[in-house]
C-alpha cells in the first residue's frame, strides 16, 4: 500500500530532475547565433557545444553508474543535481569558447547517470505492463523542458543575453534539487544491483549492442536536423525571433505528445513499436527538405518532427532493458542514455559538416534521413537475431 502511495510522487520527482537536465541540454539550440557572435566563433563551431555535451554524457554515464553502484539512490540523485547546478553557474561566467565547453561537459556528466538510474527506478515502481509508460512519465520532464524551458531560455537570451539564460537554468536546478530532496523516499533502491561482473556481463550480449546501435543512429537523425533548427527558421524561413520562440514551443508540444504515444506503443510490444516509430521518424526527416518554405508549413513540420522524434525514446530504452535482463539493467540503462547522446553528437557533427561543406541548410534533411536508415537496418538485424534465438529455443524444447 505504501509503495502505491509513493509511486506517483516519486515518478513526478524524477520528472522534475529530468526537466532541469533537459533544459540545459537543449537550451543552447535557441542561443547558437548569440553565443557565436559573443564568443566570436562560427555557428558550426557553436554547434560543437551540443556535441561536447553529448560526448560528456556518453563517456560519463557508464563510468559514474559503475562508480556509484553502492550509493543510496536518493543520495546519488541529489549529488548529481549539485554538479548540474555548478556546471550551469560556470557557464554563466564563461569568457571563452573553451571555458563554456568545459562547463557544458561538467554539466553533462550528471545527465546519463540520472536518466539511466532514474529509468530503472521508475520501472521498479509499476507493474510489468506499465514499465514503458513509467519511463515515459519520467521523460516527460525532458519534454516539458523543451516545451517550456527551452523557449523560455531563448526568450531570456534574446532580452537579457545568453548568460542569463544559463543563470535561469541554474535556478531551475536548485528548485529540482529541493523537489527531489522532499519527494524521493530515502529507501528508494529499485532493483538491487548485481555484482560488478554481472553488470559488465551485459557487454557480451549482441542484442544489447544492437539496441545501443539502434538508439545511436536512429536518434542521430533527429539532431542532424534539429541542432540547426534556429538557423533553418531564421535564414531559410525568414522567421523573426518571436516566431522562432513560438515554434520551439510547438516542437516541445510535439515531444510531449510523442513521448506519451511512444510509452503506450512500447507497452504493447517493443519491437513493433520500434519499427513503427523509426519508419515514421524517417518519413518526417525526409519531409524537412520542403517544410521550411514558409512560416506555417515550418511550424506544422516542427510539431510533426517533435512527435516523431520522441515516440522512439521509450521503445529504445525498453529494448535495451529487455536485452540486458535484471542484473545488468543499471549499466545497460545508462549506456543507452549514452547512446542517445552519442547519437546527438554524431547528428550535430554530421549536420555541421553538411553546412560547412556548402551543401546548404535544407540538405540537413537528407543527411538526417540517412542516419536513421542505419538505425532501421540495425533493427532488422536485431529482429532476425531474436527470431533465430526463438527458433533455436523451440527446437531445443522439441528435442527434450
Amino acid at each position: 500500500m505504501g509503495k502505491t502511495t509513493l509511486m506517483p510522487t516519486s515518478l513526478l520527482a524524477l520528472a522534475a530532475g529530468a526537466f532541469g537536465i533537459g533544459t540545459t541540454e537543449f537550451i543552447i539550440m535557441g542561443l547558437l547565433t548569440q553565443v557565436s557572435q559573443d564568443l566570436h566563433i562560427s555557428i558550426p563551431v557553436a554547434g560543437t557545444l551540443i556535441s561536447g555535451y553529448a560526448i560528456g554524457v556518453a563517456v560519463g554515464a557508464p563510468l559514474l553508474t559503475l562508480g556509484t553502484r553502492s550509493w543510496p539512490r536518493k543520495q546519488l540523485l541529489l549529488a548529481l543535481m549539485l554538479i548540474f547546478i555548478a556546471g550551469n553557474v560556470a557557464a554563466v561566467f564563461a569568457p571563452t569558447y573553451g571555458w563554456l565547453m568545459a562547463a557544458r561537459v561538467l554539466t553533462s556528466l550528471t545527465h546519463g547517470t540520472f536518466f539511466g538510474v532514474g529509468a530503472v527506478v521508475a520501472t521498479s515502481l509499476v507493474p510489468p505492463e506499465k514499465k514503458a509508460s513509467a519511463i515515459a512519465l519520467m521523460f516527460s520532464g525532458l519534454t516539458l523542458a523543451t516545451l517550456l524551458g527551452v523557449p523560455a531560455g531563448a526568450w531570456i537570451g534574446q532580452h537579457f543575453g545568453w548568460r542569463m539564460a544559463f543563470a535561469a537554468v541554474a535556478v531551475i536546478g536548485v528548485v529540482a534539487l529541493a523537489i527531489l530532496a522532499v519527494f524521493v523516499p530515502k529507501d528508494v533502491t529499485a532493483q538491487q544491483p548485481g555484482s560488478l561482473a554481472e553488470e559488465l556481463a551485459v557487454l557480451k550480449l549482441p542484442q544489447v549492442w544492437l539496441g545501443l546501435g539502434i538508439t545511436v543512429f536512429g536518434f542521430a537523425g533527429v539532431f542532424a536536423l534539429y541542432t540547426y533548427i534556429e538557423p533553418l527558421l531564421t535564414q531559410v524561413t525568414q522567421m523573426s525571433n518571436q516566431w522562432v520562440a513560438i515554434t520551439l514551443l510547438i516542437f516541445g508540444a510535439g515531444l510531449a505528445i510523442g513521448n506519451y504515444a511512444g510509452g503506450k506503443l512500447a507497452d504493447k510490444g517493443v519491437m513493433r513499436a520500434l519499427t513503427i516509430t523509426l519508419v515514421a521518424l524517417l518519413v518526417a526527416l525526409a519531409l524537412g527538405h520542403w517544410a521550411f518554405a514558409n512560416t506555417w508549413t515550418a511550424m506544422a513540420y516542427v510539431l510533426v518532427l517533435g512527435i516523431a522524434a520522441f515516440t522512439t525514446v521509450a521503445p529504445m530504452q525498453m529494448q535495451v532493458l529487455h536485452s540486458a535482463g535484471n542484473a545488468g539493467s543499471n549499466l545497460a540503462s545508462s549506456l543507452n542514455i549514452s547512446a542517445f547522446n552519442l547519437g546527438n553528437a554524431i547528428g550535430a557533427w554530421v549536420g555541421g559538416a553538411v553546412i560547412a561543406g556548402g551543401w546548404g541548410l535544407l540538405s540537413l534533411s537528407w543527411a538526417a534521413g540517412l542516419l536513421t536508415i542505419v538505425g532501421l537496418a540495425l533493427l532488422a538485424v536485431s529482429y532476425q537475431l531474436s527470431v533465430s534465438h526463438r527458433k533455436s529455443a523451440l527446437k531445443a524444447g522439441a528435442l527434450c
